[in-house]
């Protein structure tokens, strides 16, 4: 084979395989696009585009009163689109890019206008298709800046994309804030109202379909078909009174920094509806400064002290083992429990004395003697009672946290009949939170009802109630009315005759409640050791007559001064009933006062005087004449009705204001005018006033009613 025929054979083989390559990549590119083409498509699509959740702008928590307690804000995150229709021509954009960038430095001054002109310029350059401009824009922010050049080209042409967030505010920042709560994603735990009530707050995402651009950000893309718009969260209506709750923030911050204590609460229900007006939380912080962090009110279940003696009393008096008159021997503060403890008063005088006494002197040797002495051989009776105001149960608050009550009996694993029974007499060997022990306080109020506390009264979307909730009954009658009675002399009592009466002195209302101060116990030491803790309590009711409000104060480890419930607690308590008292206008006005029958004196009409007496005689009231106005003219009317006689002189209008009908047209009859009567009844106006002189004759109009 010659060498050209060699070279000829080689070309056409590499000729040939390159048409064979080139028809196979034909081929593939066919079968790429056409039989595989829905595919590629498909998987270029979910690498260029995605869809992205849209928040709901979350529902807001308004007060009784309707002011707002959390809201969300419209925050706006502004990019640009400097490849937009409406600026696609350089002319165009260098014309108004300066004018637009002197804007922006005007309203934010951050950056210069020579600094804005760059960037701008800069993304053009750069071809950039979702550059940022300003992060957290206000709505009022956007109203602006929708009018500057470029911009005000519209939504397309302008370039500008607005990305909507929102941020949620508390308007009165940290007031109730533990009980309005927090959304978190990263608590599985729900805090709050916020917490308790998302699945309403939170309404419904929506969606938005964005795209990759270079760089790797992502840009909305503008297409109405394929955006659900999110659907924004229902409103909830609290029962939390915005005025009440300054207050009991207020003094219970300004007792905690007086008294150097670790941590407090105060709760304010409404009786009836056991609606919470207030509830304040504070804990001292390392630097010594008092806020909201734990909602110790609702969580922290610890031994209430004295104010338990409640519960003690009313069952004692309830199974009728004792009465308010019956007498038990204080030991001068000191007893010795049969192989059980030591009990001890704070007071060394109380020797003899009455159940209503020992009561308001809050004595735990009377309240220890007393159901040691009932119910050693049946301790059973007693906590079987104690259940029955279900103390060892939880509410079933409408937000979470609460903390679970520890009340025990016979059965339970630590039982001693020498000691537990004894001391759960007085409020130790058991653990209840603020709010339960209120609970039984608010029962007592409620002539012996007792019903759950609430915090949400109702949710509304779009101003329509979805839902409205009430207090659930937890128990109908937690004792007879001849023991609720009792009852309530007693925790009147403590005001007016015991340990509290420093307290009400001057108060223009009555109240009626309990002190109670319970040692802490100190981890592994118990209740001994050198250093020793309390916690200081008052739980009550107010006005005591008529109760419309009931409450609890809670003040743990006071480290300055008195840590006596009565000059610790009982101050907080008086000082937020005072300003209640004062501000709630239903509640301090006189009661008014109802008569039985007809007490109005009766309606007369002017007119004929003979007949006007035989009708006073008739009825047993003394006539008394006057002039025109008896009060005027000194005339005692408080033994009968004045009146005056009719008089009238010819051509002077008469006053006939006040005459039925008939009685008009005689008078102005005879004093010779033509009278027009219209309507019924008794004459309220007449077309010439009374003493006018016109001629005989003329015409008067009197409208009756």
């Amino acid at each position: 084979m010659s060498i050209r025929t060699n070279i000829l054979m080689r070309v056409y083989l590499a000729f040939g395989l390159i048409l064979l390559f080139a028809a196979a990549v034909v081929i593939q590119l066919c079968r790429v696009q056409f039989v595989q083409g829905k595919k590629w498509k498909a998987m270029a699509t979910t690498l260029s585009t995605r869809y992205q959740t849209v928040e709901a702008a979350r529902g807001n928590i308004f007060a009784v009163d309707m002011s707002l307690l959390a809201t969300s804000v419209p925050e706006y995150e502004l990019h640009m689109d400097m490849l937009a229709p409406g600026i696609s021509d350089d002319d165009v954009f260098n014309e108004k890019v300066d004018s637009l960038a002197m804007k922006l430095a005007q309203l934010y001054g951050d950056k210069s206008e020579r600094e804005y002109s760059r960037m701008l310029r800069d993304a053009r350059k750069d071809g950039e298709r979702y550059e940022l401009i300003r992060r957290k824009v206000t709505h009022k922010e956007l109203l602006q800046i929708r009018k500057f050049p470029i911009f005000s080209m519209g939504k397309y042409k302008g370039g500008l994309i607005v990305v909507e967030q929102n941020r949620r505010v508390l308007p009165f920042r940290t007031l109730a804030s533990r009980t309005i709560g927090y959304k978190n994603d990263n608590v599985k735990n729900a805090v709050g109202l916020e917490g308790a009530y998302a699945s309403y707050i939170n309404g419904e995402s929506g969606k938005r379909l964005m795209q990759r651009m270079a760089g790797g950000t992502w840009m909305p893309v503008n297409n109405g078909d394929d955006e659900i718009e999110p659907k924004d969260g229902a409103d909830i209506i609290s029962t939390i009174d915005v005025n009440f709750q300054d207050v009991a923030e207020d003094v219970l911050k300004a007792q905690l920094d007086s008294t150097g204590a670790d941590h407090g609460c105060v709760v304010l229900m409404e009786v009836a509806t056991g609606e919470i007006r207030a509830i304040a939380n504070f804990t001292k912080n390392k630097q010594g400064q008092y806020e909201e962090k734990l909602n110790y009110a609702i969580s922290d279940a610890a031994d209430p002290g004295s104010t338990f003696k409640l519960a003690t009393y009313m069952t004692l008096f309830d199974q009728h083992k004792i009465d308010t008159n019956t007498m038990i021997n204080g030991d001068g503060g000191k007893y010795k429990i049969p192989k059980g403890p030591m009990i001890s008063d704070v007071e060394d005088y109380n020797f003899l004395m009455t159940a209503k006494k020992a009561f308001e002197e809050s004595s735990n040797v009377a309240a220890a003697k007393f159901v040691y002495n009932n119910y050693y051989n049946n301790p059973q009776e007693f906590t079987d009672k104690l259940y029955s105001y279900h103390l060892n149960e939880r509410l079933g608050l409408q937000i979470s946290g609460e903390g679970t009550p520890v009340v025990k009996n016979p059965k339970s694993r630590t039982w001693n009949i020498n000691y537990t029974l004894p001391e759960m007499a007085y409020g130790y060997e058991m653990k209840i939170t603020p709010l339960q022990m209120l609970t039984l306080y608010n029962a007592v109020a409620n002539n012996g009802k007792m019903i759950a506390p609430i915090f949400v009264k109702e949710i509304r979307r779009l101003g329509n109630t979805v839902e409205q909730f009430q207090a659930r009954v937890i128990n109908e009658k937690v004792c007879s009315d001849a023991t609720l009675g009792k009852m309530r002399s007693l925790l009147e009592g403590v005001i007016k005759e015991g340990n509290a009466k420093s307290l009400f002195k001057n108060a223009l209302y009555t109240a009626a409640g309990k002190t109670g101060t319970a040692q802490i116990a100190n981890g592994s030491k118990g209740y001994g050791g050198d250093k020793k803790t309390y916690q200081t309590s008052f739980a009550g009711y107010f006005p005591a007559k008529n109760p419309k409000y009931s409450m609890i104060v809670v003040i743990n480890h006071p480290t300055k001064g008195s840590y006596l419930a009565a000059k610790v607690a009982g101050p907080v308590f008086k000082k937020i009933a005072d300003r209640v008292y004062a501000s709630d206008m239903g509640m301090n006005q006189a009661t008014p006062m109802h008569y039985v029958g007809n007490t109005n004196l009766p309606q007369i009409k002017r007119g004929n005087v003979k007949a006007l007496k035989q009708v006073y005689t008739k009825l047993g009231v003394k006539p008394l004449y006057a002039a025109n106005n008896a009060a005027s003219n000194g005339v005692d009317t408080s033994n009968g009705i004045a009146f005056e006689d009719v008089s009238y002189k010819s051509g002077v209008v008469p006053q006939v204001k006040g005459m039925g009908l008939s009685d008009a047209l005689y008078v102005l009859g005879n004093a010779g005018y033509k009278v027009v009567a219209r309507g019924s009844g008794m004459v309220a106006n007449q077309s010439v006033t009374a003493g006018s002189i016109i001629p005989k004759g003329s015409k008067i109009i009197i409208e009756l009613q």
